[in-house]
């Protein structure tokens, strides 16, 4: 009888989990903001941020790209009744080179901090 009830609760009662999953190591905004179109070399912007997830060759001129990504996932399961929720955000930044390696332009995006834990609604 003791086996039954087990096997029971085993198969009735829900299960669930919560992860999280990062890509990369962060971005500071800090850091960013210090990158100085005109000033900044890409040796410069090496040193400060590291290598790069991309460079994409423009003619002459290169972009680099950064990011980080932040993925987080919780599910329930009940009976045969599964629900998963999953919320990814990245931080994102692109540098433009000249054909010096100068830096001409940056663009960026923080949203990596916004991630959230959340199961879909019915």
């Amino acid at each position: 009888m003791n086996k039954i009830l087990i096997l029971l609760a085993v198969v009735l009662l829900p299960g669930c989990f919560i992860s999280r999953t990062t890509v990369d190591r962060p971005l500071d905004a800090a850091i960013v903001s210090a990158l100085v179109p005109g000033e900044t070399t890409a040796d410069g912007v090496a040193r400060l941020m590291g290598a790069p997830a991309e460079v994409v060759q423009l003619g002459r001129r290169t972009a680099w790209r950064y990011e980080y990504k932040v993925e987080k996932q919780a599910a329930v399961l009940v009976l045969v009744l599964g629900l998963r929720g999953m919320d990814i955000q990245s931080d994102r930044v692109w540098v433009f080179f000249d054909e010096e390696q100068k830096l001409t332009h940056v663009g960026s995006s923080f949203a990596s901090e916004q991630a959230s834990y959340a199961l879909p609604t019915l």
